[in-house]
């Protein structure tokens, strides 16, 4: 298999992480998605990474589909609980903080158009969605030790990999100032090999 992902991506993390903590091998291909010669619309028709390319030449996209492949194909620490109930739980934090990572790429590219073209409203709107996610984030956590049930699932490596994206794009957002849970939970995830070794960089 081949994992085709950009580094800074919030999502190919997801991927990275999920792949480390399941132990699955794979080869690695970094690409610029901006670039014009960048070979993953040739994959994917959207033009998003990760596309993870299975050994008979079949292209998996998103992070989600390719998430749930990767927890099916090794035995090692499910990360997708069998339990109906359980397991829309847990993709119900993976869909809230994709979500909160789509609106922040949106105000991320709209605050790099030229001024005169920019619509503050516009990345107002998203950015309001980014607050109302991190908020709801940290009310559901509460003192739980991860954020669905007692045990590490996709959940968790979800909403890691959302705000360690948080941090490295927008580090003035101050997402931890009066968010105590999810800053609790950062922090250890933060310390596991798999978010260490896939910490977003330019």
């Amino acid at each position: 298999m081949k994992l085709i992902g950009s580094i800074p991506s919030p999502f190919t993390r997801k991927a990275r992480i999920v792949a480390a903590e399941k132990r699955v091998e794979f080869v690695w291909e970094a690409q610029n998605v901006w670039a014009p010669d960048n070979p993953v619309p040739d994959y994917n028709p959207l033009g998003k990474v990760p596309v993870l390319i299975l050994d008979d030449g079949t292209a998996l996209y998103d992070s989600r589909v390719i998430c749930e492949f990767l927890d099916s194909v090794s035995p090692i620490g499910k990360l997708i609980p069998a339990d109906n109930r359980e397991r829309i739980e847990v993709r119900r934090w993976e869909a809230l903080a994709d979500g909160a990572l789509d609106a922040g790429v949106l105000a991320r590219l709209e605050g790099q158009r030229p001024a005169a073209e920019r619509s503050t409203a516009w990345i107002d709107r998203q950015m309001g969605k980014v607050a109302r996610s991190l908020d709801a984030m940290d009310i559901q956590i509460g003192t739980r030790p991860w954020c669905h049930g007692n045990a590490f699932t996709l959940a968790d490596i979800a909403v890691g990999a959302c705000v360690g994206w948080f941090d490295f794009r927008f580090p003035q957002l101050e997402w931890r100032k009066d968010r105590p849970n999810l800053a609790r939970l950062a922090v250890k995830l933060a310390e596991r090999p798999s978010f260490a070794e896939t910490a977003p960089r330019e």
